[in-house]
């Protein structure tokens, strides 16, 4: 059972009732991040995001976690590229304490000095964790060959000369612009009545006041580029990045499938030729990343340096066949039946729910349709993957980016 509903602040909340379960995750959704930052603001959504939990005039940023904790709650938040996004999960018993904390936090907070001095040398130290995680360093690049400086190619982090010149008037003159009540979902997932959801909803944020509006234009280009940072490290890293479809895109299923074949598993052709059968890399997968105006294919690959180009050329040679030879009936069946799992197991997670329908309400104003989506993957064909791959395995068409100890950038 769910139910949505536009409060008279312009919010926008959904509930989605789970029976039988003795918890509930809320959320509160915002449609913003690095995508729609300038180049003075890089790295501010991620920033705020911290900054969020440092206190308000009701409560101090301990007292916050401390008040949680007491409820047996967890409290958490994320910044994507084009969503923030703060939750929090309880017992049902507990859930409008807890609501109440996280929108305390949410609508209050209110950015203390000496709070801000201490958060930056903690977003310092995830920048420079960032930069020492060179799979996480690999796909930042990755995002910039493919995307430039701008929109889907910044770092989420930002730079670190960014988060130390970050002022309190910077933070509330950003969140004023992008916090504003009709970029909001408020999303309940478990054992939570709807009436109730929606009271706890409208007590909280059905008065909230803000600036109508205005969203940001993005001018999205996907490039070429191939981008090679040479360090001193006991692994080589590289990755490819395909342009393919928008979220809102009916064609999304088939990539897909055509995903959970190429590199979406343990069954995968990557997985099998690369690691099982030749040995060249521990970890190699594809993945996709679906936004409002494109999509991004990725393959990912963690090999020796001293195996890195024969292990790129393995991936080169999968990607080829895969694109020249197609899919058995088997391999699409077992695609159809992957993706088909993960949506069913989604399901089962009060976590899971309340983002798919919040992101639902918030990218695309509807509620979402388990039943329609299960549809459409029982309508999948073999053709509409095989046409999938022509599609979006264009070679003429590829970011790459590479990290390690290596004499050359990889290549396509």
């Amino acid at each position: 059972m769910t139910l949505t509903k536009t409060l008279d602040s312009g919010v926008r909340v959904v509930v989605k009732r789970m029976e039988g379960l003795l918890s509930v995750t809320m959320g509160v959704l915002v449609g913003t991040g690095s995508a729609y930052e300038t180049d003075r603001e890089d790295g501010i959504s991620h920033f705020l995001e911290h900054m969020q939990f440092k206190g308000t005039e009701k409560y101090t940023a301990f007292q916050i976690s401390d008040a949680f904790d007491a409820l047996g709650a967890q409290v958490n938040a994320f910044t994507g590229k084009d969503l923030t996004c703060y939750y929090a999960k309880s017992t049902t018993d507990h859930a409008a304490e807890a609501f109440a904390l996280l929108a305390e936090l949410f609508l209050n907070a209110n950015f203390p000095e000496e709070e801000m001095e201490r958060e930056k040398g903690v977003v310092i130290e995830e920048i420079n964790m960032d930069e020492d995680s060179p799979e996480d360093l690999c796909l930042d690049l990755l995002a910039r060959a493919a995307f430039g400086a701008e929109n889907y190619g910044r770092n989420i982090l930002g730079p670190a000369e960014n988060v130390k010149r970050f002022t309190r008037d910077d933070l509330f003159a950003y969140k004023r612009e992008r916090y504003c009540p009709e970029n909001i979902v408020v999303s309940f997932a478990g054992n939570i009545g709807m009436e109730e959801a929606v009271a706890l909803a409208a007590t909280y944020f059905g008065g909230m006041k803000g600036e109508k509006f205005r969203p940001r234009e993005k001018h999205v280009v996907f490039g070429d580029g191939n981008i090679f940072k040479k360090k001193p490290i006991e692994q080589a890293h590289f990755a490819f990045a395909y342009p393919t479809v928008p979220r809102d895109d009916p064609k999304m299923p088939a990539v897909q499938v055509m995903n959970a074949i190429l590199g979406g598993g343990l069954s995968s052709r990557l997985f099998k030729r690369v690691r099982e059968e030749l040995g060249l890399a521990y970890s190699v997968y594809s993945y996709t990343s679906h936004y409002a105006e494109t999509g991004v294919f990725t393959v990912y690959a963690g090999v020796n340096p001293k195996k890195a180009e024969a292990a790129a050329q393995a991936v080169r040679e999968v990607i080829g066949t895969f694109r020249s030879g197609g899919v058995t009936e088997e391999e699409f069946l077992r695609g159809r039946e992957q993706l088909k799992s993960g949506n069913i197991f989604s399901q089962e997670s009060t976590s899971s729910q309340m983002l798919l329908y919040g992101k639902q309400l918030l990218y695309k104003n509807e509620t979402y349709d388990f039943e329609r989506r299960m549809e459409e993957i029982a309508s999948l064909r073999r053709e509409d993957v095989l046409q999938a791959i022509e599609e979006n395995l264009d070679p003429s068409r590829v970011a790459v980016a590479s990290v390690g100890n290596l004499k050359k950038a990889i290549t396509l």
